[in-house]
């Protein structure tokens, strides 16, 4: 028997409140890993390492400017690589305190309106 209309959004909204309670559950259940900050934390490698590439290539050449240049590309790389360190280090903390008691008294209120609204 299909969903009616109703029924639809509630799953919909029920499933989004899951999702933004506990996303790391969401993401075991699903089978994919969420990693934000891997893909900033590899890019801010690679830049320390064209950096210094560049930064020894204007030292090799007696370039200042490409020296520079190189110093400031390894600079982002690492500050890039040290915010995404940062950020999972906080993913891995502590739980985000969300309210709970809010979304289950929600989603309390929500199914009494179903039940004594039909």
């Amino acid at each position: 028997m299909p969903l009616s209309e109703h029924e639809r959004k509630l799953l919909a909204q029920m499933e989004e409140a899951f999702i933004a309670d506990d996303p790391r559950l969401v993401s075991t259940l699903t089978g994919n890993r969420l990693y934000p900050g891997r893909n900033r934390f590899i890019l801010g490698l690679t830049l320390v390492a064209a950096g210094l590439a560049t930064l020894f290539g204007g030292l090799i050449a007696q370039i200042t400017p490409i020296g520079i240049l190189g110093f400031l590309i390894s600079l982002i790389g690492v500050t890039l690589a040290i915010s995404a360190l940062s950020g999972l280090s906080g993913l891995r903390g502590t739980p985000r305190k969300r309210g709970r008691s809010n979304l289950n008294s929600r989603l309390e209120d929500r199914w009494e309106r179903r039940n004594f609204d039909n």
